[in-house]
């Protein structure tokens, strides 16, 4: 449930928010994900994850929790809880759940209230005790700040200004090894993907996104001809 949640919630959004509400490949190759190792190292977790590489993927959402990405953390739970790759942990898989739960994103509270009710007393207490060691790392508090570091210190090293920018093309340099594309500057310097605060708002809003279906009508089929329907002959009196 939850690697669905990851993939097509927005959610967790299995590699990174919404197309729609989020950057282009574009952005991406421009080194998007170099100034944001929230995303970055989901990415990789996610990747590793599919493979198999359940180790590799348990690194790489870690490094990906220490920046604030709730998505990590729930998968991080989800793998202890199931015992994907590692041995099942269920008290340590709820410190995790509570840690990726604390925005109030309702499925991940959800899932979080799932494993509360599951654990025995003895696991809760466990819970309790393990509990702090993970937030005094992976909270709010201490993540976020971490993230809106980087996010200020890799726009400040990307080349190129808004000032006096008129809509011609802007070379962006990346300092992340992806090179060099040209783009629209002002799609990638926009506030909400570099600003802490506004892109915190931006992850918040494709969290409690509601989902959204498509269904798709075909052209109407025609119905093979039946025969007419003869009425009933009366009834003799």
């Amino acid at each position: 449930m939850l690697l669905w949640l990851l993939a097509g919630a927005g959610a967790a959004l299995a590699a990174a928010p919404r197309p729609a509400a989020g950057p282009d490949a574009e952005l991406v190759e421009a080194g998007f994900l170099s100034g944001h190792p929230d995303l970055r190292h989901r990415l990789r977790g996610m990747e590793l994850y599919q493979r198999g590489d359940y180790a590799g993927a348990m690194r790489s959402f870690q490094m990906a929790a220490r920046f604030a990405d709730k998505a990590a953390q729930a998968m991080l739970a989800e793998m202890l809880w199931t015992g994907t790759g590692t041995a099942v942990d269920r008290p340590l898989a709820y410190v995790w759940i509570d840690l990726a739960a604390e925005r109030g994103y309702l499925p991940l509270v959800a899932i979080r209230e799932r494993y509360w009710e599951a654990l025995g007393e003895d696991e809760r207490a466990r819970a309790r005790r393990e509990g702090p060691a993970l937030q005094a790392i992976y909270h709010d508090g201490v993540a976020r700040p971490r993230l809106a570091a980087v996010l200020r210190r890799s726009r400040g090293q990307m080349t190129g200004s808004r000032t006096g920018y008129t809509g011609n093309p802007l070379r962006i340099i990346s300092p992340g090894g992806f090179g060099e594309t040209t783009l629209d500057g002002n799609q990638f310097f926009d506030d909400r993907y570099w600003d802490p605060a506004q892109y915190q708002a931006w992850q918040d809003e494709v969290w409690t996104r509601p989902l959204q279906g498509r269904v798709e009508v075909g052209e109407a089929a025609p119905q093979p001809a039946t025969a007419p329907v003869k009425p009933d002959p009366p009834t003799p009196r």
